[in-house]
């Protein structure tokens, strides 16, 4: 039976360790503040007995915390097993922890999970990266985990995440204060509607055109979006992401005259 140390149990973590143990694995539970649910996750009675002799350690903490985690669990990790670290963080700290890890003879693997964790728990997609990552793919498969490779080097899967982060978190900003605007203009429901139809609609054409109308109208929509910036500032909504859009195409404006 595959023994799995579990290191934070918070929405994420506990979610996917109840659902390793509902699948047969040998779980461990550890965290120094148990908080939520914890119903269905065997609970170690401290870090260490959690961690040692473990053949997969899974940190599932906030990136703030990842490096004193890994310094804590290298003293207890034995050559062969695979140290995975889930937590959102840059390719540098990953690449710090897998340094870390390094004398243990433990395998590390970065881990990009790719959607959020509830409700699908250890069914999450994710993206591995370092040298475990075939050894962690063989154990998390079989419960039902979507996983891809994607390269050799700790930091590979956290940049492809991070990266797909500035579109997805950052359209999602761009919605809600497009939205918000609309709201106090009184087209909510239109605008709603409009966006919801550019979704529906949306294929790999729309991703040229975006891209080149971005770079060949950049001076027109730069002060299109300065309109618009005002227009939110009349309505009394804040304008962030819309004045860092202006921002943006001011300085592929300037780019392309200094490439000149």
């Amino acid at each position: 039976m595959t023994v799995i140390a579990v290191l934070g149990l918070g929405e994420a973590g506990s979610l996917i360790a109840r659902d390793l143990a509902r699948g047969g694995a040998a779980v461990r539970g550890w965290d120094p503040e148990p908080h939520g649910d914890l119903s269905g996750i065997p609970f170690a009675p401290n870090f260490a007995a959690a961690v040692e002799g473990a053949d997969v350690v899974l940190s599932v903490n906030w990136a703030s915390v990842a490096l004193d985690v890994a310094r804590e669990a290298l003293p207890l990790l034995r050559r062969g097993c695979v140290y995975a670290d889930l937590n959102t963080a840059g390719p540098s700290l990953k690449l710090q922890l897998a340094a870390i890890v390094a004398p243990s003879g433990a395998a590390f693997v970065d881990v990009a999970m790719m959607t959020p964790v509830p409700p699908l728990g250890i069914r999450v997609p994710m993206f591995l990266s370092g040298a475990g990552s075939n050894a962690l793919a063989e154990v998390l498969r079989p419960f039902g985990t979507p996983i891809e490779i994607v390269g050799a080097q700790p930091g590979e899967a956290a940049a492809r995440k991070l990266t797909r982060s500035v579109f997805f978190k950052g359209m999602s900003a761009a919605v809600c204060e497009a939205l918000e605007a609309a709201r106090a203009a009184g087209v909510e429901e239109w605008l709603r509607g409009d966006i919801a139809a550019t979704f529906s609609a949306a294929d790999a054409t729309l991703l040229d055109r975006i891209i080149d109308g971005t770079h060949k109208h950049a001076k027109r929509r730069a002060h299109e979006m300065r309109d618009a910036a005002n227009l939110l500032d009349e309505l009394a909504v804040r304008a962030p992401i819309t004045r860092a859009t202006v921002e943006s195409l001011e300085r592929l404006v300037a780019d392309r005259q200094v490439s000149r």
